[in-house]
């Protein structure tokens, strides 16, 4: 429970009304949801005791979490020659590298 596992908790709006969702990563399965943000992280920590205990109980494997070292900070995309052109003027136009254009316009 006290390992760095990943929370993902969003707000929803559908059919049933608005509420807050939330799964850890690395857990597949373990979810839950709260009418708050508060709710949904408590209720979420609950169900990750349960999702544990019987992964124990049973002696199924519980996954780690994920941290940084799992990755290297590096993708390869293969785009369009007509957006590689477009994204290389812009980032000259800036005045910054492409990888620094992308990076940027990926963190919006």
């Amino acid at each position: 429970m006290s390992l760095p596992y990943n929370y993902l908790i969003q707000p929803i709006t559908d059919e049933s009304g608005s509420y807050y969702y939330g799964k850890v990563l690395e857990l597949d399965g373990c979810q839950s949801t709260g009418e708050t943000f508060e709710e949904a992280y408590k209720n979420l920590q609950e169900a990750m005791e349960g999702w544990l205990e019987v992964r124990i109980e049973y002696g199924d494997p519980i996954p780690q979490p994920l941290g940084d070292e799992n990755y290297s900070g590096k993708f390869v995309v293969r785009i369009p020659k007509s957006l590689h052109r477009k994204l290389a003027t812009e980032a000259e136009r800036e005045g910054i590298s492409l990888n620094q254009y992308a990076m940027y316009k990926l963190s919006r």
